[in-house]
């Protein structure tokens, strides 16, 4: 499969077909992986990673999974390049063009994702931006389809921030025909946008209740109050304890949810120890399957 799309920005680049073939592409190098099989797939192909930010997860598995697919990945601290003396965006993305295969870009401004996708004649991927987390998603998506053993017809309950993270999963939702039920404190709801374009296509509830949220749920999900954009400021009074996921509001969900979360997390604060730790709790496969999710897409990008 090829991708329509040169870009992933958002996720709302992906028709429901090209989601569906990603997420079975990543479980099936996951297990071809398991078995020892690595393919090749991607070889002499270079990945450009651009750091405006700190990583863990995002760099670790793209890095990992360009070497498991036979290509290799740059890893750029923006301090480290040009940008950092004043060369712009467009002219930074123009050399990169003609020197790797693909950029993956985890930046602060999703706009600068934007320009540098714009001016760049290869693939470029949002690794993280202030509005969106589209990689994150295909590896939740693939983690709930390993899970459930289908996506069409469940119910996701999103309790805490309405936050990048949270936007990238109402669009990733909408495209696999999962209803989404949504729990903020006032003022603090995802992007009106995605919400008016997802309601096209599947259930999107607002709420500013999290038990009547997570009710008849199958996944319960969460995010940290305090993320990378907004380090200087406290906002967790606004958050607990209402809106914090903890066994007794998992009782809440159905039986059988589960629970995950992107990571990093703030243990005490949008989750507790028991929860993470918990039974229900997915979150280590849902970190691993970030690896297998995006190696789908590098592949389907080239």
């Amino acid at each position: 499969m090829k991708l329509k799309t040169k870009d992933l920005l958002t996720l709302n680049e992906l028709s429901k077909n090209e989601l569906a073939e990603i997420i079975i592409n990543g479980i099936n190098l996951k297990n071809d992986l398991k078995k020892g099989i690595c393919k090749p797939l991607l070889k002499n192909k270079t990945l450009a990673m651009i750091f405006q930010k700190p990583s863990t997860r995002t760099r670790v598995s793209f890095e990992t999974g360009m070497f498991q697919l036979g290509g290799q990945a740059l890893n750029l601290s923006a301090d480290e390049l040009q940008l950092r003396r004043g060369e712009t965006i467009e002219d930074t993305s123009k050399t990169l063009s003609r020197y790797v295969d693909v950029i993956m870009a985890r930046v602060y401004l999703h706009e600068e994702v934007e320009i540098l996708a714009k001016n760049s004649s290869v693939p470029v991927i949002n690794g993280l931006s202030d509005s969106f987390h589209p990689c994150q998603i295909l590896g939740d998506l693939m983690t709930i389809k390993e899970k459930k053993k289908k996506l069409s017809g469940l119910k996701v309950a999103w309790v805490g921030d309405g936050n990048n993270v949270c936007n990238s999963m109402i669009y990733g939702c909408a495209k696999a025909s999962i209803d989404i039920s949504i729990a903020t404190p006032k003022g603090y709801e995802p992007n009106q946008n995605v919400i008016k374009e997802s309601k096209k296509f599947v259930q999107v509830e607002l709420l500013n209740d999290p038990e009547a949220t997570v009710k008849d749920a199958d996944v319960v999900v969460t995010d940290t109050f305090v993320s990378i954009h907004h380090q200087t400021t406290d906002r967790t009074n606004d958050f607990l304890p209402r809106f914090q996921v903890n066994v007794n509001l998992m009782k809440k969900a159905n039986a059988d949810a589960i629970f995950m979360h992107c990571l990093p997390a703030k243990r005490g604060q949008e989750v507790t120890s028991e929860v993470i730790d918990g039974p229900q709790s997915v979150v280590w496969d849902e970190a691993e399957n970030r690896l297998h999710a995006q190696k789908a897409l590098l592949v389907a990008l080239l």
